[in-house]
C-alpha cells in the first residue's frame, strides 16, 4: 500500500496566500471546452484561492462578444484572479504598424492584466520584441513572453569574428527546426532585462508528457531564469506531480481548468491522503 506524507503550508510556509510571486497556478480558460459563466463562477467560489490566473488560450477572447469577455474578467477580478490575453498578439501585426498598440488598448480596456507574447509565432526580430514587452509595461500590463526549445535554423544568430558594421549575407528562410536553450535563455534574460515579468516555457517540446520531460533543459533553464520567473505548461497531473516532485511547491504551473485542485494536492494542501486520481501508484513523499 502506498504512503504519502502531505505537507503543512500553515508550517512550512512554503507557498503564501495570493497575490503569489511563486508557486502560482495558472488556469486555462474557454479555448478545448466552452465555459460558461456559471462553471467559471463555480470554480472561483469552489477553488478561488488556488487559482492565480486565468489565460484565455488560443485567442479565444477574440471569437466571443466583449461584453462576456468583460464580464468573465471582472469576475476572475472579484476573486483575485489576474487575465491573461494568450498568445493572440502574432494574429494583429498584419495589419500594420500600429496595430499592436491598438492591441495593447483594446486588452487594457477590456481589463486583462498580463499580455502574453508567443516569441515563435511572432517571428520579429529580438529588438522588435523587446520593444514589444516594453509597450506591455508602458500600457500597465504585465509582459509575459513565452518561448520554445526549439528555433528555425535561419534565425540562429551567426557566429564567428567580424569587423564592426561589416555587412552579414542574410541567411536563406529556412522551416528546419534546430534544438538551442542556450538561445532561449539568452532572449529570455533580454526580456526580463526590459521588463518582463515572467518567461512561459511551451510544453510540446520538454514537458507534454511526464515520461518524457527533458529534465535537463528544464533544470538549465530554472539555474538561469530562476524559479519565480519561469511558468511551465503542465498537460497533465502526472507532469504536475513531475515538478512538484523535483522543484516542489513554489513551482509555477500552467494547467487545465479540470487540473487545479489535482494541483493543489500536490503543492501540499491537507485535502486527504487517498488521492490514486493524481498520484497513482507512486511513493510521493516530501
Amino acid at each position: 500500500m502506498s504512503a504519502y506524507r502531505w505537507k503543512n503550508f500553515d508550517e512550512e510556509e512554503d507557498r503564501p496566500e495570493k497575490p503569489r510571486r511563486y508557486g502560482v497556478t495558472e488556469m486555462r480558460g474557454p479555448n478545448y471546452n466552452l465555459l460558461s459563466q456559471n462553471v467559471l463562477q463555480d470554480i472561483f467560489e469552489s477553488m478561488g484561492q488556488f487559482v492565480d490566473g486565468l489565460k484565455f488560450s488560443g485567442g479565444s477572447h477574440s471569437l466571443m462578444p466583449t461584453s462576456f469577455v468583460k464580464q468573465v474578467i471582472d469576475m476572475a477580478h472579484k476573486h483575485d484572479v489576474y487575465v491573461s490575453t494568450g498568445d493572440w498578439a502574432e494574429h494583429v501585426l498584419h495589419k500594420g504598424p500600429s496595430a499592436f498598440n491598438q492591441y495593447l488598448d483594446e486588452c487594457k480596456q477590456l481589463g486583462f492584466d498580463t499580455v502574453e507574447v508567443n516569441v515563435g509565432s511572432l517571428e520579429v526580430p529580438e529588438e522588435t520584441l523587446l520593444r514589444f514587452v516594453r509597450l506591455v509595461k508602458r500600457g500597465g500590463m504585465k509582459a509575459k513572453p513565452q518561448f520554445s526549445v526549439k528555433f528555425k535554423e535561419s534565425d540562429l544568430p551567426v557566429g564567428g569574428d567580424r569587423a564592426f558594421g561589416a555587412y552579414i549575407v542574410p541567411r536563406p528562410p529556412s522551416s528546419e527546426l534546430v534544438e538551442d536553450v542556450d538561445l532561449l535563455i539568452r532572449r529570455a534574460e533580454r526580456c526580463l532585462e526590459a521588463g518582463a515579468d515572467m518567461i512561459m516555457i511551451d510544453a510540446d517540446d520538454l514537458c507534454k508528457h511526464a515520461d518524457s520531460v527533458r529534465a535537463d533543459i528544464i533544470a538549465k533553464v530554472i539555474g538561469r531564469l530562476g524559479l519565480e520567473r519561469t511558468m511551465f505548461e503542465a498537460s497533465n497531473p502526472r507532469t504536475s506531480e513531475w515538478f512538484i516532485k523535483h522543484y516542489g511547491p513554489k513551482v509555477n504551473l500552467f494547467v487545465d481548468h479540470s487540473h487545479v485542485m489535482d494541483l493543489e494536492c500536490l503543492r501540499g494542501r491537507n485535502l486527504g491522503k487517498n488521492h490514486k486520481s493524481v498520484l497513482g501508484s507512486s511513493n510521493f513523499l516530501f
